[in-house]
């Protein structure tokens, strides 16, 4: 099957550095991305649970309260009242 796409210039300079460097036709190149860029979507799909949406983002903040694991309840709890204070 064709497929005919209009690409901005910037965009056909990288694809032919790409093809040329990798001794590649430009359409075997544009095919590699596109058939990537389908695997990650439909990689996306299955990916549906809380967990993995945020897991990259779990461990990166420090709150600067070396025990708020352990005593996080009453850290909430202290918190709460300075607040309605």
């Amino acid at each position: 099957m064709q497929l005919t796409i209009r690409i901005p210039d910037e965009q056909m300079s990288k694809i032919e550095h790409i093809a040329k460097k990798m001794c590649l036709k430009k359409s075997d190149v544009t095919r590699m991305a596109i058939k990537k860029f389908i695997d990650e979507d439909i990689g996306k799909e299955k990916e549906i649970k809380p967990y993995s949406r945020v897991k990259h983002l779990l461990g990166v903040v420090e709150s600067g309260v070396p025990d708020l694991g352990q005593r996080h309840r009453e850290h909430l709890i202290r918190k709460i009242k300075s607040e309605h204070r």
